[in-house]
């Protein structure tokens, strides 16, 4: 029988509650309150069956998802345009999105109190990120990772425990059905969850925990538990805005953080602000580790332990200190990021489909999973390009 140990799941759930996670679904609670819990656990489940696909075709092929991906397209050309299109959509849309998760973590050292003025709260997160990618090994710190997850678990579920949410509205919660003027704030929770980084990420850290003749079981629980802790994480911070009784106005969680303090006291404003920190520094390093994979992998001869991997990663991070320091506008550079990430998308999960079926060892359960999956990132892409073009709220 498989035990659970954590490992490269963590990593997800590390990635993917990062400050966008956060505001996403604090205002998701604030303006619908509970209605759209569903969409989470929807999500979760979609992101779940993807991780693992993406994690099982790495571990069986020796290789991680950029590589498997780009030997899997055939001619030349194709190779060129698909290598092109990864490290645009990732590399660049990383640089973009690091800002934002700096400045997330700063917002949760706000919430609690350590109030520096600008730059210094950047700088400082930055410069903690940088190091740990520039000379921690990877071992570290996937077990710092863990740590940081679980205590941003802890800091998440005791804010929802505080708030003392309706167990009916819970419950109610769970039923699907789109309030009005909630579709795109519906689709936007699942669009959070299922990231296209988390993928080469997964695969990358899984590639180097497992190997292709050891039984699956293992693999398969890491990823259910680690990223379904994950998922409930997302939801604890939804019910927390929901019940929380805040007004609209709402821009992240740190708002809700200062509002709630009045009628639920200190603790949930602490441990509301710690968890913004957790989940801004935890993606300040994890998006970084994606990037520095996903380069070293395309590297002619490239090992993730190489120095490709740190010289890529660490500058991911300065780039996003910088702009997160200087309030520099990165409004093109996000576009690009958006439009290439809506091709990318269903494009992985699309090939990761071919790759699952061209496989005798991954079974039909999860063939038919991921291609239920791929019909969603299909939707979910085509959302990130329409809203990259203004076509799309």
């Amino acid at each position: 029988m498989a035990r659970y140990k954590p490992g490269p799941g963590m990593l997800v759930a590390a990635a993917f509650i990062g400050p966008g996670t956060v505001t996403a679904c604090s205002v998701a609670g604030v303006d619908f309150g509970m209605t759209l819990l569903w969409a989470l656990v929807f999500a979760g489940i979609a992101t779940i069956t993807l991780q693992y696909a993406a994690a099982r075709v790495a571990v069986l092929r020796g290789q991680g998802l950029a590589r498997a991906m780009v030997d899997s397209a055939g001619s030349a050309p194709t190779k060129l345009a698909l290598g092109l299109l990864i490290v645009v959509a990732l590399g660049l849309g990383n640089a973009a999105y690091e800002s934002g998760n700096i400045g997330g973590a700063a917002l949760g050292l706000g919430a609690i109190g350590w109030n520096a003025p600008a730059p210094w709260p950047a700088l400082c997160i930055g410069a903690v990120a940088a190091g740990l990618l520039a000379f921690g090994q990877v071992k570290w710190l996937m077990r710092l990772l863990v740590a940081l997850v679980m205590l941003m678990s802890l800091a998440f579920l005791t804010a929802c425990i505080a708030v003392r949410p309706d167990p009916g509205a819970l419950l109610a919660g769970l039923v699907p059905r789109i309030p009005e003027g909630g579709l795109f704030t519906a689709i936007a929770l699942i669009g959070t969850t299922i990231v296209p980084y988390n993928l080469f990420l997964h695969a990358a850290a899984s590639r180097e925990r497992w190997s292709a003749d050891e039984n699956p079981a293992e693999m398969r629980l890491e990823t259910i538990v680690s990223i379904g802790l994950g998922a409930l994480v997302s939801i604890a911070i939804l019910i927390t805005a929901a019940a929380s009784g805040v007004g609209g106005g709402i821009g992240n969680a740190a708002d809700i953080a200062r509002q709630v303090e009045p009628v639920y006291g200190p603790l949930a404003r602490y441990a509301i602000g710690a968890g913004l920190f957790g989940a801004g520094l935890t993606s300040s390093v994890t998006a970084p580790m994606a990037t520095g994979y996903i380069l070293s992998e395309l590297w002619p001869g490239g090992d993730p332990k190489r120095l490709v991997f740190r010289i890529t990663a660490t500058l991911i991070v300065l780039i996003g200190t910088l702009v997160a320091a200087t309030g520099a506008d990165l409004v093109a550079i996000i576009l690009v990021a958006q439009v290439a990430n809506g091709l990318l998308l269903p494009i992985v999960a699309g090939i990761l489909v071919w790759l699952i079926h061209r496989s005798r060892s991954t079974g039909a359960p999860l063939l038919w999973g991921a291609g239920l999956v791929w019909l969603i990132c299909l939707l979910l892409g085509t959302r990130l390009v329409l809203r990259a073009l203004g076509l799309w709220p």
